[in-house]
């Protein structure tokens, strides 16, 4: 255990099991429309350690459509993962060739989204009734590829058992080699509930993911799902090998900045929001001067300042006039200028404490 509580990152070999369990130790969740290139830029200047990941992008948007824009990123955001939606192993298998020739850390298969459009084509939450499909799907994956390949899930759908139907995919997925399995703690309801339902209604059940953990201690499990602080990471790595934080994470991304010192003993890469806004402005020139539209940027830094004086003008002139066509980095400058020396309340230890933030 460290200072902290937590149980050590300390790895025995780059290539041995201690080194996969430290890789996906804290996480950043992917989603449809957030984690775009910006957000994981972005994201990157709060927390070096952290695994970041890519929206869902379907095998046929990998294999046929722009890759130059569906598939870019900054060489700042390693370690990096795309997620892909397919269940054609052939298909994955390509897409994940094609990923790591740009670059990529890992590959994650989707097995979690419940919208009808992923239904439709036969991926997302509905393969947690196919297991053998999704064992074949990595294994299809791992066969063109060294890097990792990981499966996110669900605890099943619909009537299933969750916990028959999550054991059947973890034993599915060992016989294939899997680098490692994140389970959102809750099921999927394919009919009745819409997919933002569906992230909140189905209740959380994290003793299920502790059982499957308990079962296969072989395995590396990750557990996502109403996460809101690093004190609850804390908790549940007691219990698994780490954790993924989503809406927490993109609604107060300040939090992050807690990532690095709490479970990796190391500094944060800024010292304060202040610093990580301000440590932004050069990619947002950057971006502006390839056309990027500011909004584009900003529309996840939103929630740096969450509790600080200050913050809602900071939010309100954002939303104003980023917006516009042709806002430029003066809109993002005169928004800081709002934030002076204020405080922002960040948890450590599962105490509350105040920290300055300088943001100029």
């Amino acid at each position: 255990m460290n200072e902290d509580g937590i149980k050590s990152t300390q790895t025995a070999d780059i290539g041995g099991k201690s080194s996969n369990i430290s890789r996906f130790r804290f996480s950043v969740a992917p989603m449809m429309e957030w984690t775009d290139r910006h957000c994981r830029f972005f994201h990157r200047l709060l927390t070096r350690r952290a695994r970041i990941y890519t929206e869902m992008i379907t095998t046929a948007a990998v294999l046929h459509g722009n890759r130059a824009r569906l598939l870019a990123y900054h060489p700042a955001e390693h370690p990096v993962a795309l997620q892909l939606g397919g269940s054609e192993p052939r298909l994955l298998g390509q897409c994940a060739q094609i990923a790591a020739d740009l670059g990529y850390d890992e590959v994650n298969l989707n097995v979690g989204c419940p919208s009808d459009r992923v239904q439709e084509g036969r991926f997302g939450a509905c393969l947690m009734a196919e297991p053998l499909l999704v064992a074949d799907c990595v294994a299809a994956m791992r066969a063109k590829v060294s890097l990792p390949v990981t499966v996110k899930c669900r605890l099943g759908i619909d009537e299933q058992d969750p916990e028959e139907a999550l054991e059947a995919l973890a034993c599915a997925l060992i016989q294939v080699g899997i680098a490692a399995l994140i389970v959102h703690a809750r099921k999927a309801w394919l009919s009745g509930l819409s997919p933002r339902d569906n992230r909140t209604v189905p209740p959380l059940d994290y003793e299920q993911v502790y059982r499957l953990k308990a079962r296969h201690p072989e395995l590396v499990i990750v557990v996502n799902g109403g996460i809101l602080d690093l004190s609850q990471a804390a908790a549940h790595i007691e219990h698994v090998d780490g954790i993924m934080m989503g809406r927490a994470a993109y609604q107060e991304p300040w939090r992050l900045l807690e990532v690095d010192p709490f479970l990796f003993a190391e500094p944060s890469p800024c010292a304060s929001p202040g610093a990580a806004a301000q440590a932004l402005i050069p990619y947002i020139e950057d971006e502006l001067a390839r056309g990027t539209r500011l909004n584009a940027i900003t529309r996840h830094v939103l929630g740096l300042f969450r509790g600080v004086p200050g913050a809602r003008g900071f939010r309100r002139l954002l939303a104003t006039e980023a917006v516009k066509p042709g806002a430029a980095i003066a809109a993002y400058r005169t928004a800081l200028a709002i934030i002076r020396n204020g405080e922002i309340r960040l948890i450590r230890n599962g105490e509350i404490r105040l920290a300055q933030v300088a943001a100029a």
